[in-house]
C-alpha cells in the first residue's frame, strides 16, 4: 500500500468519524424528547384519570405532551397551574 492510499483511507475514516459525530447529536435529541414526550402523555391520562373526580382536564394533543416532556415534572405542575389559574 503506498502513502496515496493511506492518505485517502486515512481522510475517509477522518469523515465518516466527523460524519457521524454531527449527525448522532441531534439524533439522540430527538430520540431523548420522543420518549419524554410519550412518557408526557401517559402522565397527563394519568392526571386526567385521577382528575374526573374533581372535574378537571388537561388536553390531551402534541403541545401539552412536548411541554411536559421538555420540562418534566414541572411542565405537569405548570400545565396543572395553568388549567386552575387561567381557564
Amino acid at each position: 500500500m503506498d502513502y496515496n492510499n493511506m492518505l485517502v483511507l486515512s481522510a475517509s475514516i477522518c469523515f465518516i468519524f466527523l460524519f457521524g459525530r454531527i449527525f448522532v447529536r441531534p439524533l439522540k435529541f430527538m430520540s431523548k424528547l420522543l420518549l419524554n414526550s410519550i412518557l408526557g402523555l401517559l402522565l397527563i391520562f394519568l392526571i386526567n384519570s385521577i382528575g374526573v373526580s374533581f372535574n378537571f382536564h388537561i388536553g390531551l394533543n402534541i403541545i401539552t405532551a412536548i411541554i411536559i416532556g421538555i420540562f418534566g415534572i414541572p411542565g405537569a405542575v405548570l400545565l396543572i397551574l395553568l388549567q386552575i389559574f387561567i381557564i
